[in-house]
């Protein structure tokens, strides 16, 4: 098994990966909160940890990946009620949707989608071990995670508590200890809620991830994922809950993705400078989009502009279109893609495992890309080696989620295909004009 290093949020530093088992991997990614159609920057994790699980399979571990839907929530209830429908109604149709988004990105069936409204008992179960260790506090129906119980608070975030202590980041609340402690449990009688030991009500966001990731992966996973925007105070609160109830810090790593830009700003609802995903896929489709999403490190921001969108389509025209021809090419003439590429793809992986460097890996595939365009150039064509850098190619696409589908090719075509060469060969080159046009329309020259 190859060495991968990971830049872990937890420790603010380059780490090598090492598995809590060996050759399995637990990662958890924080779904969406599904309240309205997502949107192309809700795409970027998405994308991302796709092919980080597509690497991580293909290295050779069993990935057991999860992403949750959080399908109770403030934005859930007022979308509703604006909209004249029950909270259910909303979340079905907006999981249904965003599955559609998957699908069309090519996004590998995930071992678990949960949503927090199956956990409901669980969730209550998890807040009242921690009143009953005096790490939350009830008050007036209200149950508070309590931050002095645990140490290190704000490690992920990097954020000192003091200046928290004064932050307009805070929701002060007059019934809480601290400015910093935060809800587990929420009395309402405003949308869907449940009944509890403290009130009728419904979660904390923070309390819906947590427990899903310990009952489905364990009180202590090997990766956490999720926008960089999801650090604080979401991820810092699980870690602080996790730190109260399990003693651990929930994953081995934090991964964090950076932000999709439009314009100079980061992409948002709230400021209303939205791409939706259904209108990109339509105008732009999966591959454009995937390549986009992965060419710059996912640390780092995208931008996300028609020049650049439409820079990456066409860049993947180029590229597919050559892949194409080169598998149909060796389809007529081989008949099997399936040859020993170990050494070439090498570097690809190489740039992967040093922080999962996609944008590198990209460069690494169009020099591919270029050596199969020289190769069909070349006359005669080396056909093994062209098999050779185009099974790697193929490999570097699946990772990437790109379309790395091998065009079929019928023994009617490739009969077709073979009278076309004979003529050629032969000299009846009225023959073998009579055929190209036919090959031509099949994508066959």
């Amino acid at each position: 098994m190859k060495d991968v290093y990971i830049f872990n949020s937890l420790s603010n530093k380059i780490e090598k990966f090492v598995p809590i088992t060996p050759n399995k991997i637990k990662m958890y990614v924080c779904g969406p909160t599904v309240y309205s159609d997502a949107h192309i920057g809700n795409m970027r994790p998405v994308v991302f940890f796709d092919s980080v699980v597509r690497f991580f399979s293909y290295l050779g571990y069993k990935v057991y990946y999860v992403s949750n839907y959080t399908d109770v929530d403030d934005k859930i209830i007022k979308n509703a009620i604006e909209l004249g429908v029950d909270e259910k109604t909303l979340t079905k149709k907006n999981i249904y949707e965003y599955e559609k988004l998957l699908s069309a990105l090519r996004i590998l069936p995930a071992y678990a989608h949960p949503r927090a409204t199956e956990y409901i008992d669980k969730i209550i179960s998890y807040i009242q071990d921690m009143v009953d260790s005096k790490s939350a506090y009830v008050i007036d129906g209200d149950v508070f995670f309590r931050i002095s119980s645990i140490d290190d608070y704000g490690l992920l975030s990097n954020i000192n508590i003091d200046d928290l202590k004064v932050g307009a980041r805070i929701d002060e609340n007059s019934k809480k200890e601290s400015p910093l402690d935060f809800v587990l449990w929420k009395k309402t009688d405003v949308g869907i809620a449940w009944d509890s030991p403290w009130s009728k009500g419904r979660p904390g966001w923070h309390s819906e991830c947590s427990v899903m990731i310990r009952l489905l992966l364990g009180s202590l996973i090997d990766i956490h994922g999720g926008g960089f925007d999801l650090k604080f105070p979401h991820h810092e609160n699980e870690i602080a809950q996790s730190k109260a109830h399990d003693h651990t810090t929930l994953a081995r790593y934090w991964v964090h993705n950076g932000f999709v830009n439009f314009g100079d700003e980061k992409m948002s609802k709230s400021i209303g400078n939205l791409i939706l995903a259904k209108d990109a896929l339509v105008s732009y489709g999966p591959d454009a989009i995937r390549y986009l999403l992965l060419s710059s490190h996912y640390r780092s921001p995208v931008s996300f502009t028609e020049v650049a969108i439409l820079s990456a389509k066409k860049e993947m025209e180029r590229i597919i279109n050559s892949y194409k021809k080169a598998a149909v090419t060796i389809t007529l003439n081989y008949g099997t893609l399936n040859v020993e590429h170990s050494a070439l793809i090498e570097p690809f992986l190489d740039y992967l495992c040093q922080d999962f460097n996609f944008s590198n890996g990209i460069t690494y595939l169009n020099s591919q890309i270029k050596e199969i365009n020289n190769l069909l150039r070349t006359k005669p064509i080396d056909i093994n080696k062209l098999a050779c850098v185009t099974s790697c190619v193929k490999d570097m696409l699946y990772i990437l989620g790109l379309d790395d589908e091998y065009p079929l090719v019928s023994e009617e075509d490739r009969n077709l295909y073979k009278r076309y060469q004979e003529y050629r060969q032969s000299g009846q080159y009225e023959l073998s004009d009579e055929l190209r046009p036919i090959l031509i329309e099949k994508h066959l020259l």
